[in-house]
């Protein structure tokens, strides 16, 4: 019976936080329109609809049918290879305008609840204690705040990465860690840095460790392992487009996390107890790391309880290894914050680098993700401390703690259902309702639009794409999370070429704002739904049907 309330639970509560968070509709696989409103949404989604779409792909983990021709990795779409491997064999079965994202995301609440429950069950006092620290691990705002990116709101995987770490036989076994950081490397990049720099401390820790006669042996294998480790993560990077040439940004820094980011919720739609104080632009979403009232008053709590109680042996053990994380942790700290601080919106006095390490960082320009592992320790580092305090009281405690918490971002839950709230519409396409698109599209034989910067209206864009992969129609131009140096000299041809009125009679041009029709394109131009597109003039060529 013990074990059936467990698993009840187990399946309560990510079902309770799935549906606080978000619309049951989003989880039609068939009902995409949700998707295709201008967000990080729309991009994931049309990845994996162009990859499921285009024939010519096979298992290759790239699409030709988004930034023809030089053709774009599902990684940089921002779309989830894992989830599209799992999928590509029912590809035939699936509907037309599958969308996974709603399954997706209601996985990762079950596996963020399972992963907590993991970590603290060995450890906590009582039933009560044990489920209210586990509902504590599930409501970090910083968790919520992600589900406009799909792929990181997979924060399981940080407790996952806790969880092998914490046990001294598991975190030396790369049974464990090879499937995790595989896992890892095939959803995203940022949560593979946050996996591996918990995975180097076990390493660190498992060489220190060792002792005697066999201590040579032993060390050998963990620098075996990690070698393997590596050459798997190295072959998984460039199988997904990896070690090519990239347009440099030069925004490291510009997305970091503000010095006041655990106590300002910076979003005043959010409502919480505390005040919201706006951050600077790109600071108060990328760099947002709110942890709410209820685990601020945790963090202080524990900070009492650790200095009058004295941790039992089981958490002495876990403390000492998580100490191991420190080094790891100071360096995804000061990449969080950069070398560019703010605080409270204001800037605070730039740090000069290397120019040499501008490319470098470059790839960690969105760092104000990488608190999110110090964060989750940290609550786990309280809980733990609470559980000392026996089974009734940690259970009085952390429950309170957790209704101020559900108090402080219910306004929060409520925004983010909000905006999923449109997949009760089933309605795939607003702003492209004129019939003629359909037809436009398919008499030619590509897309692309002038200027080649979707994100001047990234729902036209969204939907004339979605509309075009569907049957089979490659576009010149994509969003995507790195730009190819390569892509990026050809999009700069074709729009001088554009200027110069040399236009591709095959082409369907859609003109954003700010782009004008040149002269050359007389005869060609119509108005759709409010936008100017130039209509190929040729019919074209037989193409392979995708």
């Amino acid at each position: 019976m013990r074990r059936a309330i467990h698993c009840l639970l187990l399946a309560l509560i990510p079902a309770a936080i799935f549906l606080a968070l978000f619309h049951p509709a989003i989880l039609d696989i068939g009902n995409a329109g949700w998707v295709l409103r201008g967000a990080d949404l729309g991009e994931n989604a049309l990845g994996m609809h162009a990859w499921l779409h285009d024939q010519a792909a096979g298992w290759s983990p790239r699409t030709s049918l988004l930034n023809t021709p030089e053709g774009t990795s599902l990684l940089f779409t921002d779309s989830n290879p894992l989830l599209g491997l799992l999928a590509k064999p029912f590809a035939p079965l699936l509907p037309a305008d599958t969308q996974l994202l709603g399954a997706w995301l209601l996985t990762c609440c079950f596996l963020q609840a399972l992963f907590a429950w993991a970590l603290l069950r060995r450890h906590a006092p009582g039933f009560a204690a044990l489920w209210c620290g586990v509902a504590l691990l599930c409501v970090l705002p910083t968790w919520f705040h992600r589900y406009v990116h799909p792929n990181l709101f997979a924060h399981w995987m940080i407790l996952c990465a806790l969880w092998i770490f914490a046990d001294p036989k598991r975190a030396t076994r790369l049974r464990w860690w090879v499937p995790l950081i595989a896992i890892a490397a095939l959803v995203h990049v940022y949560l593979l840095l946050m996996v591996a720099a918990i995975w180097a401390s076990a390493l660190f820790q498992g060489f220190a460790a060792v002792r005697g006669a066999a201590a040579r042996r032993e060390r050998l294998r963990i620098a075996g392992g990690a070698v393997v480790v590596l050459v798997m993560v190295a072959l998984l990077g460039v199988l997904h487009g990896g070690g090519g040439s990239f347009v440099v940004t030069d925004s490291y820094g510009a997305f970091a996390m503000p010095l006041d980011a655990l106590w300002n919720p910076a979003n005043p739609g959010y409502h919480t107890i505390l005040p919201a104080i706006p951050q600077r632009e790109g600071r108060g979403y990328e760099g947002f790391q709110y942890l709410g009232v209820g685990i601020l008053l945790l963090l202080g709590a524990a900070f009492v309880i650790a200095r009058r109680f004295p941790p039992a042996p089981s958490e002495g053990d876990v403390l000492r290894r998580l100490r191991w994380l420190l080094p790891a942790y100071a360096v995804l700290l000061l990449l969080a914050i950069s070398n560019f601080p703010d605080i409270a919106g204001h800037r605070l006095p730039r740090l000069p680098l290397p120019g040499a390490l501008a490319p470098l960082l470059d790839l960690v320009r969105a760092s104000g993700r990488l608190f999110w592992p110090i964060a989750y320790t940290l609550v786990l580092i309280a809980i733990l401390a609470v559980y000392r305090l026996g089974k009734k009281r940690a259970a009085t405690v952390l429950a309170i703690l957790l209704l101020v918490q559900a108090i402080d971002i219910a306004p929060m839950a409520g925004v983010v259902r909000a905006q999923t709230a449109e997949a009760d519409r089933h309605r795939l396409y607003v702003r492209t309702l004129d019939p003629r698109w359909q037809p436009a599209i398919a008499a030619a034989h590509d897309i692309t639009f002038e200027p080649a910067d979707p994100m001047l209206d990234r729902q036209l864009f969204e939907e004339v794409a979605w509309r075009a992969v569907s049957i089979g129609k490659p576009l010149r131009v994509s969003t995507t999370s790195r730009i190819d140096t390569r892509t990026a000299a050809r999009l700069a041809g074709e729009h001088a070429r554009f200027l110069a009125g040399d236009l591709d009679p095959r082409r369907l041009y859609v003109l954003l704002p700010g782009a004008a029709a040149p002269p050359t394109a007389r005869g060609r131009v119509i108005m759709l739904d409010g936008t100017w597109i130039i209509l190929p003039a040729a019919p074209p060529q037989k193409t392979a049907v995708h």
